[in-house]
């Protein structure tokens, strides 16, 4: 199979596409053939082995696994004998966190769920991290309440557009804070109201609303307290300015909390039912066919992407 390698820490232009052997299916795993990925922060923040302690997992020296990528989405070609829940044939979507970016993957069955009828695998290879990061934030770690009043900070990214859906549809009131150039797209998401921060001084805006999304990770401590009675960070939003905010949050009795995303079947199904329903949608902001992944590596690196970039295997 071909697959997407990186055997040294670096920036996109250490990866190369390689053959590789097809991975065999252990017992509790299935081999899915990889329609789609899609690129995430995670996956250059690994690329590159930053911030540093990461690499205790990942490889002290050099990447320990060689292939790149998490989000991906494809049909199940063979299953291991205590796999339950899915069969040969199913369209399924997932994370990884390692080993996607390939012609063919591994994985357990407990980070996949099956694609809704009608979806499509650019859509569903768009979701994984990006949604699983919303739906945790607002639903799990945020507490987030029907009618209650929310600002995303980032509305527009990856996260940040899935984010803005996810609340809309459980009936809370959402401001979006992004720039100008992308106030349009996150109204057309369905926020209530946006703050452009290249327009508009955020410190003019201190209103108690009941949560803040930051996806971002480029507001203070003073700030978050400002817009919100309670916080929630994401991961990988820049590790220095967290540990700032956190530390500053220990002398404090704000709700602050942040959290990185864990993969789980239940969580996935519960997007995949909002994909179904309607009430959510990847916007796929660009597509690269899989051998210029390293190009969409690096078009994401700069953080100003609105929706997701996808990567597809199919001709």
């Amino acid at each position: 199979m071909l697959a997407i390698v990186k055997r040294v820490y670096g920036g996109p232009e250490v990866l190369s596409i390689q053959e590789m052997p097809i991975p065999l299916a252990q017992e509790d795993e299935v081999l899915i053939k990889v329609k789609a990925n899609s690129a995430n922060p995670a996956d250059w923040h690994i690329l590159r082995g930053k911030p540093y302690f990461a690499r205790l997992s990942f490889g002290l020296f050099k990447p320990k696994d060689p292939i790149l990528g998490s989000d991906f989405a494809g049909i199940v070609e063979a299953k291991g004998s205590k796999v339950e829940n899915l069969n040969i044939g199913d369209r399924v979507y997932g994370e990884n966190l390692g080993n996607a970016f390939a012609e063919y993957l591994v994985a357990k069955e407990n980070i996949l769920a099956k694609m809704p009828i009608g979806s499509s695998f650019k859509e569903m290879a768009g979701l994984p991290i990006a949604g699983l990061t919303a739906w945790q934030a607002l639903m799990e770690h945020g507490k987030m309440q029907k009618g209650e009043r929310i600002i995303i900070n980032g509305a527009s990214g990856g996260v940040g557009h899935f984010a803005v859906q996810i609340a809309k549809a459980h009936g809370a009131i959402v401001t979006g804070i992004c720039s100008a150039k992308n106030r349009d797209f996150v109204l057309s998401l369905g926020a209530d109201e946006v703050l452009a921060y290249d327009e508009n001084d955020l410190q003019n805006f201190k209103d108690q609303n009941d949560l803040i999304l930051d996806c971002h990770g480029n507001l203070n401590h003073s700030d978050l307290k400002g817009l919100a009675k309670r916080a929630v960070l994401i991961g990988f939003t820049g590790m220095g300015h967290m540990m700032k905010l956190l530390i500053s949050n220990m002398f404090s009795k704000y709700s602050l909390k942040q959290f990185t995303a864990a993969a789980n079947s239940e969580d996935l199904e519960s997007l995949a039912r909002m994909v179904e329903h309607g009430d959510l949608k990847t916007r796929i902001h660009k597509i690269y066919p899989a051998d210029q992944i390293p190009k969409a590596i690096a078009f994401i690196e700069k953080m100003r992407t609105p929706g997701k970039v996808v990567m597809s295997w199919e001709q």
